[in-house]
């Protein structure tokens, strides 16, 4: 077993795709660096924190794009988010099985705010695109980061979504709700709080994300293949059962994640926490 976790962006598409099939586009070599960062003063890196490319899985063509956590936390700023949006609206013209996006980022980086918010928008916008050409977009989370921020939406815009049990996925982190709030809020530093909120067990138990694995590159791999094939159509049906499934959960606002469990129907909620991947998955609720 490899942990997902543990892995570079780079050792993660090695590890995912089909050994050797990665092509990057853009490499670090090329120097493509944010003039923001060095605008500031901050340290840049060739890559801006991202690479993309076209692969195969499982011999199948796909393009892919790994967010590098250990730089700038994963943040989204304009050259990040353009190499997604290109990526993607090549993915467009070349028509690939599918595109795969393994997300680690805490969102728009704050020192490219309104440029890092722009970039998430066009994504948002290509990836609905590539959704309506019938291409799948699979979004795998399993960094120590998390998927937060402005990219958790672009990852509920995705057709598909794995999540490990360590994996989290939010809109806002428990530092930033903490900071904004109050720890009466809530408290960043109960780590149980954050994983019964956020983490993968919760997104799976709730609907927010399609397959739950263990913290196992090679899950990744098989869930990713398993998903080729796992285009939604967005149709009205499909949003007005996602927002009936979103309203339901306000009659919990400020409620424990427990209570939410229940009511999904899972059986003893309360071992939830306790329990490895088969067990949330032997519970057969989602």
């Amino acid at each position: 077993m490899i942990s997902y976790a543990e892995c570079s962006a780079r050792e993660r598409l090695a590890l995912l795709v089909d050994a050797g099939s990665f092509h990057e586009w853009l490499p670090p070599a090329l120097k493509l660096t944010s003039p923001h960062l060095a605008q500031l003063g901050v340290p840049s890196s060739f890559d801006d924190g991202v690479a993309i490319g076209r692969a195969t899985l499982a011999g199948r063509p796909v393009f892919v794009a790994a967010q590098e956590g250990q730089f700038m936390g994963g943040g989204v700023g304009e050259v990040h988010g353009a190499k997604l949006v290109g990526l993607l609206q090549r993915a467009l013209r070349d028509k690939p099985d599918a595109v795969l996006l393994l997300a680690e980022s805490g969102g728009v980086r704050l020192h490219e705010a309104n440029a890092g918010l722009i970039a998430v928008s066009e994504v948002m916008r290509a990836l609905l695109d590539v959704r309506a050409a019938g291409i799948p977009v699979v979004v795998l989370i399993g960094g120590s980061g998390g998927c937060f921020g402005g990219m958790g939406i672009v990852a509920r815009c995705a057709d598909h979504i794995v999540i490990s049990d360590i994996g989290r996925l939010a809109m806002s982190g428990p530092e930033v709700i903490e900071a904004s709030h109050g720890v009466e809020e809530f408290d960043s530093r109960d780590r149980a709080l954050v994983w019964r909120t956020t983490g993968g067990k919760h997104r799976w138990l709730t609907g927010d994300a399609d397959v739950l694995v263990e913290d196992d590159v090679a899950a990744f791999r098989k869930a990713a293949i398993a998903a080729l094939d796992a285009s939604k159509p967005v149709t009205l049906a499909l949003l007005e059962t996602e927002h009936a499934k979103l309203s339901a959960r306000l009659a919990f606002d400020g409620a424990e994640a427990t209570a939410l469990w229940a009511a999904l129907g899972v059986a003893q909620p309360a071992r939830v926490p306790d329990l490895d991947v088969a067990g949330v998955l032997a519970l057969g609720a989602h």
